[in-house]
C-alpha cells in the first residue's frame, strides 16, 4: 500500500507495508445479525413448544375415554408392570389411535403444503385435486359390488387415490396446464368421483349405503400396527424428500423463471412433489377415510407463524397437523366418551371457522 515517508520532512510515497488487519473474530455482531438469531431462536422455541404441548396432549388422550386410567396406572402399563383391562385398552385402542392420529395429520399436512408450494395456491389440498373423493369412490366401489373385506376396501381407496393423482398429472403433462388449470381440473375430478359415489349410494342396499356413509367420515381408529407402520414409512420419506427440496421450493416460490434461472428442474420437482404428496394422502385416506381440513388448514397456520422458508415450514407444517388432528380426535371422544364421534366430523366443524378466521387476517 501506499504510505507517506517521514524521511526529512518529505511527503514522497513509497509501496509496501502490512496490510490493514482483518476485523475481530470476537468483534460484536450487528444489529440486524442479533435480530435474526434472536428470530431464529424463538422459532426453535416455538417448536420445543409444540413438541411438548403434542406430547402432553398424546398423554391426555390416553388416559381419557370410557374406561378410566390413570397416569400412575399408565406408567406401569408402559412399563410392563402391570396388565389386565387397562393392558388392553391402552395397546389395543388408545395408543394405535393416537399414533394414527399423529402420523394422519403430520401426513396430510406435508400433502396439503406440498400441493400449495408446488402449484402456488393456496386452496391446494388431497381434496382440491380428487384424491380423497377418489379414495372415497373406490371404497365404495368395493363396499357395493365386492362386500365389505377391509383389505378390499383399502385396496380399492388406494387405488382410486392414485388414480385420481395420474389422470391429473396426464393431463399436466399431455395438455401442459398451468397451476391454475391444474386445481381447476382437480376441482372437475372431484365432482366426477362424487357424483359417481352419489350413484353408487343410490344402488347400494341399506347395510352397504351405511357402511358407505360410515367410511367417508373418516376416523383415525380403523387401522392396525402394520397399517400405522407402513404410513409413517411414507410419510417419513415424504418428510425427507421435501426436506432434501427446501431449497427448490423456495426458489419456486419467487416464480418458475426465477426458478430455472437459479438451476431447479422445475417440472421434475413438481412432478416427483406431487407424486410424493399424493402417494400419502392415498395411504392416509385409504387406511382412515376422508379427513376435512387438516391438510388444507396446517400449512396456513404454519405460515403465520414462521413464514415462507420451507426449511422451518416443513417441520412446523407436520407439527401443527399432528397436533390439529390429535385435538380433534381427543376432543370427539371427550363429548361422546365411547369414541363414536368421528375425527372427520370433528376437523370439518373446527377447519372451516379457522380457515374464514385465517382468510380475514390475510385480506386485513
Amino acid at each position: 500500500m501506499f504510505k507517506p515517508s517521514l524521511n526529512g520532512g518529505d511527503t514522497a510515497c513509497e509501496i509496501g507495508g502490512d496490510d490493514p488487519a482483518p476485523p475481530s473474530a470476537t468483534a460484536p455482531l450487528g444489529a440486524v445479525t442479533e435480530a435474526f438469531l434472536g428470530v431464529v431462536r424463538g422459532k426453535r422455541t416455538l417448536m420445543l413448544v409444540l413438541l411438548g404441548l403434542t406430547a402432553f396432549l398424546a398423554v391426555v388422550a390416553v388416559t381419557q375415554g370410557a374406561y378410566d386410567i390413570t397416569l400412575g396406572h399408565l406408567l406401569r402399563v408402559l412399563t410392563g408392570s402391570a396388565a389386565g383391562p387397562a393392558d388392553i385398552v391402552i395397546w389395543k385402542i388408545r395408543l394405535p389411535r393416537i399414533i394414527s392420529a399423529i402420523v394422519v395429520g403430520w401426513g396430510l399436512s406435508l400433502s396439503g403444503l406440498s400441493i400449495q408450494s408446488l402449484l402456488k395456491n393456496p386452496l391446494g389440498s388431497p381434496a382440491t385435486l380428487g384424491i380423497s373423493q377418489g379414495a372415497a369412490f373406490g371404497a365404495a366401489a368395493s363396499i357395493v359390488c365386492f362386500g365389505q373385506q377391509i383389505f378390499s376396501v383399502t385396496a380399492f381407496a388406494f387405488a382410486g387415490a392414485m388414480g385420481a393423482t395420474a389422470v391429473i398429472m396426464v393431463l399436466a403433462s399431455l395438455r401442459r396446464l398451468s397451476p391454475e388449470a391444474i386445481i381447476l381440473s382437480g376441482v372437475a375430478l372431484s365432482s366426477l368421483f362424487a357424483s359417481a359415489t352419489v350413484l353408487l349410494q343410490y344402488l347400494a342396499s341399506e347395510t352397504q349405503l351405511a357402511v358407505v356413509v360410515f367410511w367417508t367420515f373418516g376416523d383415525v381408529a380403523r387401522a392396525g400396527w402394520s397399517e400405522i407402520g407402513l404410513l409413517s414409512g411414507a410419510v417419513t420419506v415424504a418428510s425427507l424428500f421435501l426436506i432434501s427440496r427446501r431449497w427448490d421450493l423456495n426458489a419456486m416460490a419467487s416464480g418458475e423463471e426465477t426458478a430455472r434461472g437459479l438451476g431447479v428442474n422445475v417440472g421434475r420437482v413438481r412432478l416427483s412433489g406431487m407424486l410424493a404428496a399424493a402417494l400419502v394422502a392415498a395411504l392416509a385416506t385409504a387406511f382412515h377415510g376422508v379427513i376435512a381440513f387438516v391438510g388444507l388448514i396446517a400449512p396456513h397456520i404454519a405460515r403465520r407463524l414462521v413464514g415462507a422458508d420451507h426449511g422451518l415450514l416443513i417441520p412446523f407444517s407436520a407439527i401443527i397437523g399432528a397436533l390439529l388432528l390429535l385435538t380433534a380426535d381427543t376432543l370427539g371422544r371427550a363429548l361422546i366418551g365411547s369414541g363414536a364421534l368421528p375425527v372427520g366430523i370433528v376437523t370439518s366443524f373446527l377447519g372451516a371457522p379457522m380457515f374464514f378466521y385465517l382468510l380475514i387476517r390475510g385480506y386485513r
